[in-house]
Protein backbone atom coordinates (compact mmCIF):
# COMPACT_ATOMS: atom_id res chain seq x y z
CA UNK A 1 0.00 0.00 0.00
CA UNK A 2 1.21 3.35 -0.64
CA UNK A 3 1.84 6.28 1.44
CA UNK A 4 -1.19 8.16 -0.45
CA UNK A 5 -3.65 5.11 -0.13
CA UNK A 6 -2.83 4.08 3.54
CA UNK A 7 -5.54 4.37 6.35
CA UNK A 8 -5.46 7.41 8.50
CA UNK A 9 -6.31 7.31 12.30
CA UNK A 10 -8.31 9.52 13.43
CA UNK A 11 -10.29 10.35 16.91
CA UNK A 12 -13.54 11.09 17.54
CA UNK A 13 -14.05 13.60 20.70
CA UNK A 14 -17.16 13.21 22.45
CA UNK A 15 -19.37 15.25 25.48
CA UNK A 16 -22.42 15.07 26.28
CA UNK A 17 -23.89 18.07 24.87
CA UNK A 18 -25.19 21.46 25.32
CA UNK A 19 -28.33 23.87 23.73
CA UNK A 20 -27.45 26.38 21.05
CA UNK A 21 -28.95 28.81 23.54
CA UNK A 22 -29.81 29.79 27.15
CA UNK A 23 -33.45 30.07 25.17
CA UNK A 24 -36.74 28.14 26.33
CA UNK A 25 -37.02 26.66 22.38
CA UNK A 26 -33.48 26.29 22.54
CA UNK A 27 -33.80 24.04 25.15
CA UNK A 28 -36.72 22.43 24.56
CA UNK A 29 -35.32 20.43 21.34
CA UNK A 30 -32.08 20.34 23.29
CA UNK A 31 -33.85 17.94 26.49
CA UNK A 32 -36.26 15.90 23.82
CA UNK A 33 -33.58 14.77 22.45
CA UNK A 34 -31.88 13.68 25.68
CA UNK A 35 -34.78 12.89 27.24
CA UNK A 36 -35.90 10.64 24.58
CA UNK A 37 -32.54 8.19 24.40
CA UNK A 38 -33.51 4.95 26.59
CA UNK A 39 -30.37 4.70 28.15
CA UNK A 40 -31.99 7.99 29.85
CA UNK A 41 -34.75 6.97 30.59
CA UNK A 42 -35.88 3.49 29.85
CA UNK A 43 -39.93 3.70 29.88
CA UNK A 44 -42.14 2.43 27.74
CA UNK A 45 -41.65 4.78 24.43
CA UNK A 46 -45.89 5.48 23.99
CA UNK A 47 -45.41 6.16 27.77
CA UNK A 48 -43.18 8.24 27.86
CA UNK A 49 -43.65 10.27 24.38
CA UNK A 50 -47.25 11.15 26.39
CA UNK A 51 -44.75 12.10 29.62
CA UNK A 52 -42.05 13.91 27.65
CA UNK A 53 -43.77 16.05 25.08
CA UNK A 54 -46.98 16.46 27.40
CA UNK A 55 -45.74 17.47 30.75
CA UNK A 56 -41.60 17.87 30.94
CA UNK A 57 -41.27 19.87 27.79
CA UNK A 58 -43.60 22.15 28.75
CA UNK A 59 -42.55 22.96 32.09
CA UNK A 60 -38.13 22.42 32.33
CA UNK A 61 -37.18 24.42 29.43
CA UNK A 62 -37.74 27.61 31.07
CA UNK A 63 -36.38 26.81 34.22
CA UNK A 64 -33.98 25.33 32.51
CA UNK A 65 -33.06 28.52 30.57
CA UNK A 66 -32.76 30.69 33.53
CA UNK A 67 -30.10 28.00 34.46
CA UNK A 68 -28.05 28.01 31.10
CA UNK A 69 -28.33 31.72 31.26
CA UNK A 70 -26.96 32.33 34.18
CA UNK A 71 -23.76 30.52 33.12
CA UNK A 72 -23.35 31.27 29.71
CA UNK A 73 -20.59 33.43 28.45
CA UNK A 74 -19.59 35.81 25.72
CA UNK A 75 -18.24 33.02 23.58
CA UNK A 76 -21.36 30.71 24.01
CA UNK A 77 -22.18 27.63 26.12
CA UNK A 78 -18.83 26.72 28.46
CA UNK A 79 -18.88 23.20 27.93
CA UNK A 80 -18.98 23.40 24.44
CA UNK A 81 -16.51 26.69 24.45
CA UNK A 82 -13.84 24.01 26.69
CA UNK A 83 -14.93 21.11 24.64
CA UNK A 84 -13.17 22.91 20.88
CA UNK A 85 -10.22 24.09 23.35
CA UNK A 86 -9.74 20.11 24.53
CA UNK A 87 -10.20 19.23 20.79
CA UNK A 88 -8.01 21.67 19.44
CA UNK A 89 -5.49 21.19 22.15
CA UNK A 90 -5.12 17.07 21.76
CA UNK A 91 -4.49 17.30 17.68
CA UNK A 92 -1.62 19.95 18.47
CA UNK A 93 -0.45 17.42 21.13
CA UNK A 94 -1.11 13.95 19.50
CA UNK A 95 1.03 15.28 16.30
CA UNK A 96 4.22 16.11 18.58
CA UNK A 97 3.44 12.55 20.33
CA UNK A 98 2.60 10.11 17.29
CA UNK A 99 4.88 12.24 14.51
CA UNK A 100 2.04 12.94 12.29
CA UNK A 101 -1.01 14.38 11.94
CA UNK A 102 -3.98 12.70 13.86
CA UNK A 103 -7.67 14.70 13.21
CA UNK A 104 -9.65 15.06 16.19
CA UNK A 105 -13.29 15.77 15.71
CA UNK A 106 -15.37 17.16 18.44
CA UNK A 107 -18.77 15.55 18.66
CA UNK A 108 -21.65 15.95 21.11
CA UNK A 109 -24.17 13.11 21.86
CA UNK A 110 -26.73 15.77 22.12
CA UNK A 111 -27.10 18.65 20.38
CA UNK A 112 -24.55 20.52 18.08
CA UNK A 113 -21.98 19.74 16.71
CA UNK A 114 -23.50 16.59 16.53
CA UNK A 115 -21.29 12.69 16.69
CA UNK A 116 -22.49 12.26 12.78
CA UNK A 117 -21.30 15.35 12.06
CA UNK A 118 -17.97 14.88 13.26
CA UNK A 119 -17.56 11.38 11.97
CA UNK A 120 -18.16 12.84 8.72
CA UNK A 121 -15.40 15.49 9.21
CA UNK A 122 -13.08 12.98 10.01
CA UNK A 123 -14.77 10.44 6.53
CA UNK A 124 -13.77 13.82 4.43
CA UNK A 125 -10.48 14.04 6.46
CA UNK A 126 -9.32 10.73 4.71
CA UNK A 127 -9.71 8.78 8.08
CA UNK A 128 -10.40 5.00 8.07
CA UNK A 129 -9.24 4.33 11.54
CA UNK A 130 -11.50 6.00 14.22
CA UNK A 131 -10.57 6.06 18.01
CA UNK A 132 -13.49 6.69 19.75
CA UNK A 133 -13.15 8.81 23.17
CA UNK A 134 -15.97 9.77 25.42
CA UNK A 135 -15.19 11.98 28.25
CA UNK A 136 -16.41 10.27 30.66
CA UNK A 137 -13.55 8.91 33.17
CA UNK A 138 -16.15 6.68 34.77
CA UNK A 139 -18.30 4.12 32.42
CA UNK A 140 -22.40 4.60 32.73
CA UNK A 141 -24.33 2.78 30.38
CA UNK A 142 -26.11 6.22 30.03
CA UNK A 143 -23.00 8.17 29.45
CA UNK A 144 -20.35 6.07 27.33
CA UNK A 145 -22.69 3.64 25.93
CA UNK A 146 -25.18 5.75 24.54
CA UNK A 147 -21.88 7.08 22.91
CA UNK A 148 -21.51 4.64 21.26
CA UNK A 149 -24.85 3.76 20.43
CA UNK A 150 -25.07 7.32 18.61
CA UNK A 151 -22.03 5.67 17.15
CA UNK A 152 -23.33 2.77 15.41
CA UNK A 153 -26.83 4.72 14.84
CA UNK A 154 -24.43 6.73 12.30
CA UNK A 155 -22.44 4.00 10.84
CA UNK A 156 -25.07 1.97 9.95
CA UNK A 157 -25.58 4.03 6.92
CA UNK A 158 -22.13 3.87 5.40
CA UNK A 159 -21.35 2.01 2.86
CA UNK A 160 -17.41 1.47 3.56
CA UNK A 161 -17.42 0.92 7.57
CA UNK A 162 -14.13 2.59 9.01
CA UNK A 163 -11.79 0.18 11.92
CA UNK A 164 -13.33 1.37 15.44
CA UNK A 165 -11.26 1.55 18.66
CA UNK A 166 -13.15 2.39 21.78
CA UNK A 167 -12.02 3.75 25.33
CA UNK A 168 -14.97 3.03 27.53
CA UNK A 169 -13.28 4.09 30.64
CA UNK A 170 -10.01 5.62 32.04
CA UNK A 171 -11.41 6.03 35.98
CA UNK A 172 -8.02 4.39 37.84
CA UNK A 173 -5.30 5.62 34.89
CA UNK A 174 -2.10 7.20 36.72
CA UNK A 175 -2.14 10.91 34.59
CA UNK A 176 -5.55 10.89 35.59
CA UNK A 177 -5.19 10.35 39.15
CA UNK A 178 -2.08 12.67 38.98
CA UNK A 179 -3.81 15.48 36.57
CA UNK A 180 -6.26 15.23 39.56
CA UNK A 181 -4.62 15.32 42.50
CA UNK A 182 -2.49 18.22 40.97
CA UNK A 183 -5.50 19.89 40.34
CA UNK A 184 -6.47 19.53 44.09
CA UNK A 185 -2.62 20.91 45.20
CA UNK A 186 -2.82 23.46 43.28
CA UNK A 187 -6.10 25.43 44.71
CA UNK A 188 -5.70 24.19 48.34
CA UNK A 189 -2.19 26.17 48.40
CA UNK A 190 -3.82 28.98 47.86
CA UNK A 191 -4.85 29.57 51.11
CA UNK A 192 -2.88 26.34 53.06
CA UNK A 193 -6.24 25.62 54.68
CA UNK A 194 -6.89 22.31 55.27
CA UNK A 195 -10.49 21.60 54.33
CA UNK A 196 -12.14 18.27 54.32
CA UNK A 197 -12.48 17.64 50.40
CA UNK A 198 -15.84 16.27 48.89
CA UNK A 199 -15.93 14.29 45.71
CA UNK A 200 -18.99 15.07 44.04
CA UNK A 201 -19.46 12.54 40.88
CA UNK A 202 -22.82 13.09 38.62
CA UNK A 203 -25.79 10.61 39.97
CA UNK A 204 -27.78 7.66 38.20
CA UNK A 205 -30.45 5.58 39.32
CA UNK A 206 -29.74 3.29 42.16
CA UNK A 207 -31.49 0.58 39.94
CA UNK A 208 -28.01 0.88 36.99
CA UNK A 209 -25.68 -0.29 40.37
CA UNK A 210 -28.34 -3.11 40.34
CA UNK A 211 -28.16 -4.05 36.89
CA UNK A 212 -24.78 -4.09 37.04
CA UNK A 213 -23.28 -1.13 35.91
CA UNK A 214 -20.00 -0.12 36.65
CA UNK A 215 -20.70 3.09 37.39
CA UNK A 216 -20.52 3.61 41.04
CA UNK A 217 -17.56 0.96 41.54
CA UNK A 218 -15.29 3.03 39.13
CA UNK A 219 -16.53 6.27 41.20
CA UNK A 220 -15.48 4.88 44.44
CA UNK A 221 -12.10 3.41 43.16
CA UNK A 222 -11.17 7.56 41.34
CA UNK A 223 -12.07 8.87 44.80
CA UNK A 224 -9.79 6.51 46.81
CA UNK A 225 -6.90 6.63 44.74
CA UNK A 226 -6.91 10.43 44.88
CA UNK A 227 -6.82 11.12 48.66
CA UNK A 228 -4.39 8.12 48.51
CA UNK A 229 -2.27 10.32 46.41
CA UNK A 230 -2.74 13.59 48.33
CA UNK A 231 -2.46 11.17 51.72
CA UNK A 232 -6.04 12.33 53.11
CA UNK A 233 -7.05 10.18 56.21
CA UNK A 234 -10.25 8.76 56.32
CA UNK A 235 -12.15 11.40 57.75
CA UNK A 236 -10.99 13.93 55.49
CA UNK A 237 -12.90 13.37 52.67
CA UNK A 238 -16.63 12.36 51.05
CA UNK A 239 -17.74 10.92 47.97
CA UNK A 240 -20.98 11.61 47.26
CA UNK A 241 -23.44 11.98 44.16
CA UNK A 242 -25.13 14.76 42.57
CA UNK A 243 -27.92 16.20 39.63
CA UNK A 244 -30.53 13.93 40.59
CA UNK A 245 -34.09 14.37 39.69
CA UNK A 246 -37.54 12.22 39.54
CA UNK A 247 -38.93 10.02 42.24
CA UNK A 248 -36.67 7.36 42.03
CA UNK A 249 -33.56 6.11 44.27
CA UNK A 250 -30.68 7.69 43.03
CA UNK A 251 -27.07 6.75 44.09
CA UNK A 252 -25.97 7.72 47.42
CA UNK A 253 -24.82 9.72 49.39
CA UNK A 254 -26.61 13.17 47.84
CA UNK A 255 -24.30 16.25 47.74
CA UNK A 256 -26.83 18.60 48.47
CA UNK A 257 -27.42 16.50 51.78
CA UNK A 258 -24.59 16.12 53.21
CA UNK A 259 -23.43 19.44 52.45
CA UNK A 260 -26.17 20.71 54.71
CA UNK A 261 -25.43 17.26 57.18
CA UNK A 262 -21.77 18.52 57.52
CA UNK A 263 -22.64 22.47 58.02
CA UNK A 264 -25.20 21.59 60.65
CA UNK A 265 -22.23 19.14 62.23
CA UNK A 266 -20.05 22.12 62.53
CA UNK A 267 -17.82 21.25 59.38
CA UNK A 268 -17.04 24.67 58.53
CA UNK A 269 -15.26 24.44 55.51
CA UNK A 270 -15.12 22.39 52.61
CA UNK A 271 -13.29 21.61 48.91
CA UNK A 272 -15.87 20.37 46.44
CA UNK A 273 -13.97 18.53 43.36
CA UNK A 274 -16.08 16.75 40.29
CA UNK A 275 -13.69 14.11 39.10
CA UNK A 276 -16.62 12.75 36.58
CA UNK A 277 -16.71 16.08 34.17
CA UNK A 278 -13.94 16.62 31.93
CA UNK A 279 -15.05 20.04 31.47
CA UNK A 280 -16.78 22.56 33.94
CA UNK A 281 -20.63 23.01 32.65
CA UNK A 282 -24.00 23.35 34.10
CA UNK A 283 -23.51 21.06 36.87
CA UNK A 284 -20.24 22.13 38.06
CA UNK A 285 -20.81 26.09 37.45
CA UNK A 286 -24.43 26.45 38.41
CA UNK A 287 -25.43 23.80 40.85
CA UNK A 288 -21.88 22.77 42.59
CA UNK A 289 -20.26 26.51 42.31
CA UNK A 290 -23.61 28.31 42.93
CA UNK A 291 -26.90 26.38 44.22
CA UNK A 292 -24.71 23.98 46.70
CA UNK A 293 -22.62 26.74 48.01
CA UNK A 294 -25.95 28.09 48.98
CA UNK A 295 -27.06 25.41 50.64
CA UNK A 296 -23.85 24.97 52.66
CA UNK A 297 -23.66 28.48 53.55
CA UNK A 298 -26.97 28.50 54.63
CA UNK A 299 -26.92 25.52 56.80
CA UNK A 300 -24.13 27.19 58.72
CA UNK A 301 -20.76 26.24 57.17
CA UNK A 302 -18.25 29.26 56.28
CA UNK A 303 -16.49 28.40 53.81
CA UNK A 304 -16.95 26.75 50.30
CA UNK A 305 -14.97 25.88 46.89
CA UNK A 306 -15.13 24.41 44.49
CA UNK A 307 -12.08 23.00 42.20
CA UNK A 308 -12.86 23.82 38.73
CA UNK A 309 -12.83 20.23 36.10
CA UNK A 310 -9.09 19.11 34.18
CA UNK A 311 -10.72 21.41 31.33
CA UNK A 312 -7.69 22.18 28.91
CA UNK A 313 -5.30 22.15 31.66
CA UNK A 314 -1.56 21.11 29.99
CA UNK A 315 -2.07 18.17 32.38
CA UNK A 316 -5.00 17.02 31.09
CA UNK A 317 -4.50 17.14 27.83
CA UNK A 318 -1.11 15.45 27.78
CA UNK A 319 -2.43 12.34 29.78
CA UNK A 320 -5.38 12.18 26.97
CA UNK A 321 -2.61 12.62 24.02
CA UNK A 322 -0.29 10.01 25.80
CA UNK A 323 -3.63 7.25 26.26
CA UNK A 324 -5.17 7.87 22.95
CA UNK A 325 -1.51 7.84 21.45
CA UNK A 326 -1.18 4.38 22.99
CA UNK A 327 -4.14 2.92 21.90
CA UNK A 328 -3.27 4.31 18.15
CA UNK A 329 0.14 2.95 18.21
CA UNK A 330 -0.96 -0.39 16.00
CA UNK A 331 -2.46 1.57 13.96
CA UNK A 332 0.02 4.50 13.00
CA UNK A 333 2.56 3.84 10.32
CA UNK A 334 5.91 2.90 11.47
Amino acid sequence: MTEEAAPRAGVLLVNLGTPDAPEPAALRRYLAEFLWDPRIVPLPRPLWWFVLHGIILRLRPRRAARAYRSIWTEEGSPLLVISRRQAAALQTRLAAVCGEPVPVALGMRYGRPSIAHALDALRRAGVRRILVLPLYPQYASATTASTFDAVAATLRHWMWLPELHLINHYHDQDWYIEALAARIEHARREDGEERLLLFSFHGMPARTREAGDPYYDQCQATARRVAQRLGLAQDRWRLTFQSRFGREPWLQPYTDETLKDLARRGVGAVDVVCPGFAADCLETLEEIQVLNRALFLEAGGSAYRYIPALNDDPRHIEGLAGMVAGHLAPWLRA
